[in-house]
């Protein structure tokens, strides 16, 4: 039997940060409860306003990234948090495609800031809705609106560990096999983006005999056009389909082209 110890891994220090976002993703963090006070050993929370006032400066081993980019000021604060961030992790729908601000995207400006603010003469804001990866190098992206608690946990506990966090693949429709839910598109002729989106939420959605929405993304061998044609051929109109597409992950590549083929 070896008398060595064990080797002991320093203590993570993790830091959260919040842009253009609802803070569901930073719920659904504090939502481990606690399960995340049995990481509270390997993790010491630096930096985390949506729970407590301390902050410690950086560097940071972690930076997890709640919300989309819609200023030129955010534009700026990624970038010195991308600096201070041994690793960054970019959480949800919004962080990682834009999120269902990324609408905006699609339509001039001025519209929507005209109707939605007595005084748009002072509002400061960019046309557009990005995702974090598109101003900064992203480590790893959870998608979700919200993102899984259980996802959160399990990367937290594998970079603890000094492991590489496993990432999701494949798509709903393979959770729902595995399940043993029935085809929501087959048994009830119900609207499923199930085959293009990424697996991660457990099916939650077909489980109740809904069809998926979508708010995982598409899954990265998605193939738009085709998912697009089936919803045709369940009746679905343009509009129907528009309205599919352009959600949670509007401003995705896969989901806005399975729009712009219906417009062209």
């Amino acid at each position: 039997m070896s008398n060595e110890s064990p080797v002991s891994l320093p203590r993570l220090k993790l830091a959260v940060w919040k842009f253009a976002s609802c803070d569901g993703c930073q719920l659904s963090l504090l939502d481990c409860e606690e399960a995340l006070l049995g990481l509270a050993a390997r993790i010491d929370i630096a930096h985390f306003p949506e729970a407590t006032s301390r902050s410690a400066p950086g560097p940071y081993d972690v930076s997890l990234v709640e919300g989309s980019i819609t200023t030129e000021r955010d534009q700026k604060r990624i970038q010195r948090i991308r600096e201070q961030s041994r690793l960054l992790v970019a959480i949800g729908a919004c962080a990682t495609s834009g999120g269902v601000q990324a609408l905006k995207n699609f339509f001039p400006q001025g519209d929507f800031v005209r109707v939605v603010y007595p005084k748009p003469e002072e509002i400061d804001t960019l046309s557009t809705s990005t995702p974090i990866a598109q101003h900064v190098k992203v480590d790893y992206e959870l998608r979700g609106c919200p993102v899984g608690k259980h996802q959160l946990l399990a990367l937290l506990a594998s970079i603890a560990a000094g492991l590489n966090p496993r990432q999701s693949t494949g798509s709903v429709c393979q959770d729902c096999k595995r399940a043993g839910y029935p085809c929501v598109m087959v048994s009830a002729s119900e609207p499923c983006l199930g085959p293009a989106t990424q697996t991660g939420c457990g099916a939650i959605c077909p489980r109740f005999g809904r069809g998926c929405y979508g708010c995982f993304g598409p899954m990265d061998s998605s193939r738009p056009l085709a998912m697009a044609q089936t919803l045709q051929d369940l009746g679905l109109s343009a509009r129907q389909r528009h309205d599919l597409f352009q959600s949670f992950n509007a401003a995705s590549a896969p989901f806005r082209l399975a729009v712009q083929s219906d417009d062209a």
